[in-house]
């Protein structure tokens, strides 16, 4: 069963930085658009950025210049690379793999917490 799979979270300081990484999928990696959410407690999961398969990218706007979203298709892999935290980032962030209706998948969660 094809699947993919988040690391990276963890606890973090106001202004810090931490590298979330999402694997999976072997060689069809290349063709899938990737993406990350968030679900904070009690909010809906929401859009943070995405990478298309061309490359193109799309930030939410309460991460821009903050957050970097990046694939290295040779090693299957997406990152989002999370600067200048804050606690309202605080959440769990999901890798999201699209390729057509029938092949939305997405990962287990990492949980990223943002606090003094």
């Amino acid at each position: 069963q094809v699947h993919i799979e988040e690391s990276g979270g963890g606890l973090v300081q106001p202004g810090g930085s931490l590298r979330l990484t999402c694997s999976g999928l072997g060689r069809s990696f290349r063709f899938y658009d990737m993406g990350w959410y968030r679900q904070a407690p009690g909010k809906e999961r929401e859009f943070v950025a995405q990478i298309t398969r061309e490359g193109l990218t799309v930030h939410e706007d309460a991460v821009k210049g903050r957050f970097t979203i990046s694939r290295d298709n040779a090693v299957s892999t997406v990152y989002l690379q999370m600067n200048n935290l804050k606690p309202e980032d605080t959440a769990v962030y999901y890798c999201n793999a699209f390729l057509g209706a029938d092949r939305n998948l997405w990962g287990q969660g990492t949980q990223v917490s943002v606090s003094s």
